[in-house]
């Protein structure tokens, strides 16, 4: 019953999580930096509450560890987030981090001095023209949309490709956190929920050379147009509304996640993540029609392919939950 009601809320809180992240950044493409620190107050609050126990419960890790963590994490986050303002769709803002993969397998190869098969360096090659032909394609239609004079159509192309930048800098770095917590979790076990709780709660003094752009938009939220809420009848401005339940679903998405590593192997849960990306895409696309090329599709395929080989789902699909999984590394 568990895992059933797990992998609902990942669909459930994941994917309306996209949602309402496209809505907001539709409007408000700078809205980046006031959207992190809303989903990092609200886990923050509620780990404070539940997890660290009003500050009475000592952590198994050392916070020094975790300061280090939360350096990357909280970089990464604000990285991803705002590469929306930089002519980053939001198709391929997904297609971009679903070659986690990618980043993983070479810091593992460089850092943890990792050999792979040949099964999944095909896997990720699979993965790395995927995402090159989506932004190939990305780059053409920015060029092409932006402008019919010649210099605001490179100067659309250059914030594009600063985009694009801000979102490979992402990958490395989560990839080299993963490979840091990893390292923490052998020498101190699993604690995923104060993980949780201390890599949201230490990185929100952060916040305070954030603050003018968070005031900001604040202001710009205050002013959009008024929304009346269904069921408890509340009218609050539309923009704060779509905060909101960004954040809840953001909770949502990661309780779920949280709850599935719990009670299922890590090849179903790199499977049920690697579906709820799919799905969001795919809304994303016939909702919002945001362009979407043949080429996009193919490019898109060959990410999901690519992922399914590396995590061997063929090989593994008929495997009782109890068997052992031959994986390196889940991403």
């Amino acid at each position: 019953m568990r895992p059933a009601f797990a992998v609902g809320l990942v669909f459930a809180g994941c994917c309306s999580n996209v949602i309402f992240l496209e809505l907001l950044a539709r409007k408000h493409p700078g809205c980046g930096n006031i959207v992190t620190f809303a989903q990092f107050l609200f886990i923050a609050v509620e780990g404070f509450l539940f997890e660290a126990d009003l500050g009475r419960k000592r952590p198994a890790i050392p916070i020094r560890y975790y300061a280090v963590m939360v350096t990357m994490f909280f970089t990464v986050s604000v990285v991803n987030n705002y590469a929306l303002n930089l002519n980053i769709a939001m198709p391929l803002h997904m297609i971009f981090r679903s070659g986690s993969l990618i980043a993983n397998m070479i810091l593992g190869i460089i850092i943890l001095k990792k050999r792979y098969s040949i099964f999944k360096y095909t896997s990720i090659a699979l993965v790395s023209v995927g995402i090159f032909v989506c932004t190939f394609m990305s780059a053409k239609q920015v060029t092409s949309q932006s402008s019919s004079t010649e210099n605001d159509g490179f100067q659309a192309f250059a914030w594009w490709l600063l985009g694009i930048g801000a979102l490979t800098f992402a990958l490395l770095m989560s990839a080299r956190m993963g490979i840091f917590q990893e390292t923490l979790y052998k020498q101190f076990g699993k604690h995923s929920k104060e993980a949780l709780f201390y890599n949201h709660a230490l990185p929100l003094p952060g916040f305070i050379f954030l603050a003018s752009d968070i005031y900001d938009h604040a202001v710009l939220f205050n002013n959009s147009e008024l929304y009346q809420v269904p069921v408890v009848g509340v009218t609050v401005p539309i923009m704060w509304f779509y905060l909101l339940m960004n954040v809840i679903t953001q909770y949502v998405c990661i309780r779920g996640v949280f709850i599935l590593t719990t009670e299922c192997a890590s090849l179903t849960v790199t499977l049920v993540v690697t579906l709820r990306k799919f799905v969001s895409l795919i809304f994303s696309i016939l909702y919002f029609q945001n362009p979407f090329t043949l080429w996009h599709w193919l490019g898109t395929l060959f990410v999901f392919i690519g992922t399914l080989m590396y995590t061997e789902v063929w090989n593994n699909l008929g495997a009782t939950k109890g068997q052992p999984q031959k994986e390196e590394k889940k991403n």
